[in-house]
């Protein structure tokens, strides 16, 4: 590798890390970060940086750009996604890259987006800025799956989180919530749920456990994602943790279209955002939760229970990406199986998934699969 190729891979995962940062603040826009990088006399200087603003506000290329100033003429452009070609709530990227003179853009990919799709890039090259493509770009795919997925396949990234105790349950029936990890699990799960656009759980879950579905590591309240509830009959209670606090963490509530009309506006009235789709008498297909969650804006979705809802988007092909922590507790007589109707082993030795991490949050173990080729 060249010296040169050698400090664009290196810029390029620095504005990867930096693009982390805004996942889960920005949808339906993807968290792009570009630096701006001169080459003066041998040494690489960074002027500026930019990570993309939340919706409807400059993208990173113009934060970037605005923290340089006068010194990104003539300076690099390092993005992590092709810069944006068309007019949307803002200007063009490309065309404020090349009004501000950088003699070279590297790209981590092209935009998955049909209204840009290679577009940025060709904008660039016919007004002579040199643009490299594809810099880190196995990277970049991970990082932007939902985004691309939402822009191709109509749906979100799923990723279903799963906590169970040594001999395989999620809970004791009739117990509510039952503490399965430990301190470290639980500081992992909330880290997940502040990358992601939205948490899901059933009504079941909402029931028997009033959870708050929150991300409250120190310093990330304002991550917590927006809290969906599947639940097709309304049964949601108002006085329930999740409708008490709807004001300050977006609360959806996703019903069938025969759920009770009084139930529904007594719930809007207190802040829930309601959505009302076609429900079987089994329940809503995860497909269509999808879409209406896709269509609103959400790229990367969490499901974090219960067991019918998790074995729903198993059975229907839906997990992209599945984590199992393991508890060091023994629930034993009246345990509740981790999935309702599949085998978890089973799941876990599937072929369709890939095994890309494993090993412990303190005295819990864990294993994170992905879909192969995703």
């Amino acid at each position: 590798m060249s010296e040169l190729s050698n400090l664009d891979a290196r810029f390029m995962a620095a504005a990867e890390r930096l693009a982390r940062r805004g996942l889960g603040r920005v949808w339906p826009n993807p968290s792009v970060a570009a630096l701006i990088v001169r080459f003066d006399a041998g040494a690489a200087v960074l002027v500026g940086r930019g990570v993309t603003s939340r919706p409807g506000m400059a993208h990173a290329e113009v934060n970037a750009l605005n923290q340089a100033g006068d010194r990104a003429k003539g300076a690099t452009c390092y993005v992590t996604l092709e810069p944006c070609s068309h007019y949307g709530r803002t200007p063009p990227c490309a065309k404020a890259l090349i009004e501000a003179g950088v003699k070279r853009v590297v790209v981590g990919m092209l935009d998955p987006n049909p209204r840009v799709a290679g577009r940025g890039v060709t904008m660039l090259r016919d007004a002579g800025i040199e643009v490299e493509v594809g810099v880190r770009e196995k990277a970049m795919h991970a990082l932007y799956r939902g985004f691309t997925y939402r822009q191709l396949k109509q749906r979100p990234v799923v990723f279903l989180k799963l906590a169970v105790s040594r001999d395989g349950f999620i809970g004791r029936a009739g117990e509510g919530q039952v503490k399965i990890s430990g301190a470290l699990s639980m500081r992992k799960v909330h880290g997940f749920r502040a990358e992601c656009d939205a948490i899901l759980v059933g009504s079941g879950t909402a029931l028997a456990d009033d959870p708050q579905l929150t991300c409250r590591l120190p310093g990330l309240a304002d991550r917590s994602p927006v809290r969906v509830i599947i639940d097709r009959c309304a049964r949601l209670p108002l006085t329930s943790k999740l409708v008490q606090t709807c004001v300050d963490v977006p609360v959806w509530l996703v019903c069938g279209n025969a759920a009770d009309t009084d139930k529904l506006a007594d719930l809007a009235a207190a802040g829930v955002n309601v959505i009302r789709v076609p429900a079987e008498e089994t329940g809503i297909k995860p497909s269509v939760i999808l879409s209406a969650l896709a269509t609103r804006g959400i790229t990367r979705v969490m499901v974090e229970g219960g067991s019918r809802l998790a074995s729903s988007f198993l059975a229907a092909d839906l997990v992209d990406d599945l984590c199992v922590v393991t508890g060091d507790i023994v629930i034993g007589e009246g345990g509740i199986p981790a999935l309702h109707g599949l085998d978890l082993a089973d799941v876990l030795k599937d072929p369709k998934f890939e095994r890309v991490d494993a090993g412990r949050f303190g005295p819990d173990s864990f294993v994170y699969l992905r879909r192969r080729g995703a």
